[in-house]
Order: C-alpha cells, then structure tokens, then sequence
C-alpha cells in the first residue's frame, strides 16, 4: 500500500496487521481523490478521516493540499499505525490522531459545532450505523464507502456513485436549507 499521489506520491504505508482493518485500494483511493479534486474538495480543506484504519484516505489528502486531518479510529494497534504512517511521512503537525469509537466522537463534535469540509468514512463493511452517522456528520463533502448501497439520506444530496469490485463509494453534500 503507498500514497497514490501529492506530495508523498509513491511513498509506502504501513497496514495494521489482522483482518480488523480493511484498508481502501490504491486503485479506489485514486478515483476517489480524483473525483474530489475535480470538487475542489482536498485543497487547505479541515478533513476528517472517520474509522481510519491505517490513515491511508487522510494521509492521501494530505498528500493532496489538505491543510489538516483528524483520524478517529477506536483500535489502538492500528492508531499506533497511523502516528507511525504520520510520523514516516512527515505530516504530524498537519494532524490530530483520537483513540474512539467513532459515533461517540462524532456525537461530541456536533455538540462542539466543528465542522469540516471533507469527511471520509469507511467503517467495516458490515456497520449498520450509516444513518446515525449522517445524521449527526457536519461537512460540506463525505466520501462514504461501504460494501452495500447505502441509501440516501434526507440531510443529503448524493453527487457520485461509483462502484469498485465489491466496493462502492458515495459522495454526498448537505442538502441547501429551505429559504
């Protein structure tokens, strides 16, 4: 697994071992961020990378211009990947790494009011939890991966579908209030 492009292109990243992390495909990490550039999505963006695994989707936006990530990941062997991944690659400064289940933190933050201009969420392929999450998510771009369709959501506009193998990605943004 490497950063698909940026400045760390080509750079090696590591993977929590086991199968507990499912890290997203160069391939499907590239269409992704090219889908987002084309956005403008990753350029100076506040990018949270939710269930993170390796850090390898906010790793890559950083890589790609975004000024700042934060990873939330609840495993604490595969955050130690992820500040090893940071650390390696030079971006820990850009970056904030919480240990968390993620729909806690995500419920804290909308108590905050942090909002962010990109969100990339890839939970296990068997979370359930897609309409709590979006529910409470507050970014003007998530990028949703799962292994089934996830239905669209009323808070939601879907902009993408695209489908990789046993992989598909939906990009949604914020439905415009009513004026």
């Amino acid at each position: 697994m490497r950063v698909v492009a940026g400045t760390a292109g080509g750079r090696a990243l590591l993977a929590p071992e086991g199968t507990n992390t499912r890290p997203t495909s160069d391939r499907v990490r590239e269409s992704i961020f090219n889908m987002l550039f084309s956005l403008g999505a990753t350029e100076d963006a506040n990018v949270l990378d939710l269930y993170a695994g390796s850090g390898a989707l906010g790793i890559e936006a950083l890589s790609r211009g975004a000024s700042t990530c934060t990873f939330v990941e609840r495993d604490r062997h595969a955050v130690a990947v992820i500040r090893e991944n940071l650390e390696t690659l030079g971006f820990t400064g850009q970056a904030t790494v919480v240990q968390a289940d993620v729909m806690t933190w995500v419920q804290r933050q909308t108590a905050n009011a942090e909002a962010f201009d990109l969100a990339l969420a890839d939970p296990p392929y068997a979370a359930e939890e897609w309409e709590a999450l979006l529910d409470q998510l507050d970014a003007a771009v998530v990028v949703a991966e799962s292994s089934s369709r996830i239905e669209p959501h009323p808070r939601w506009d879907v902009l993408r579908d695209k489908k990789y193998g046993a992989t598909l990605v939906r990009v949604l943004t914020p439905k415009e209030a009513p004026q």
